[in-house]
């Protein structure tokens, strides 16, 4: 987690600006495969994460991990932790971005709420799955 002001960006952190433009452009359908993934499985899985080595893909942060992680890191997470907490899937996105032995929170509430993303977007979530993975390591590897 990057806290504080804006940091220079290095090869070690270019990765979220990366991100943050991937999210800026598919807010629609992360949003549909937020709300895809928690109606087939709800928050039994945990969290959504975003795993970007060697590739992105899609993973599930299990609550017990992330709270684990927080106590290595002197438990500057816990505003991770409370957002988790206390996410509504009918009304924000929530996913954890791993890489370069950092992670960065993707949190917004996207417009239309994520159950009209879902059902605008049209695509089941194995095709929003690949969609997503495969623009995401097309927009980390430019």
């Amino acid at each position: 987690m990057i806290f504080g002001t804006t940091q220079p960006e290095s090869p070690n952190n270019q990765w979220c600006r990366q991100l943050d433009q991937f999210v800026k452009v598919h807010q629609l359908e992360l949003a549909a495969l937020a709300w895809g993934l928690w109606l087939e499985n709800g928050d039994t899985q945990g969290t959504i994460g975003i795993d970007l080595q060697p590739q992105p893909r899609f993973v599930y942060c299990p609550k017990e991990a992330i709270e684990k992680l927080n106590e290595s890191v002197e438990n500057r997470l816990q505003e991770v932790l409370g957002i988790i907490e206390h996410y509504q899937p009918e009304v924000e996105v929530v996913m954890v971005a791993i890489g370069k032995e950092q992670i960065k929170l993707i949190h917004y509430e996207p417009q239309p709420a994520p159950p009209e993303c879902f059902a605008e977007v049209g695509k089941d979530v194995d095709s929003l799955l690949n969609m997503l993975e495969q623009g995401l390591s097309e927009e980390l590897q430019g």
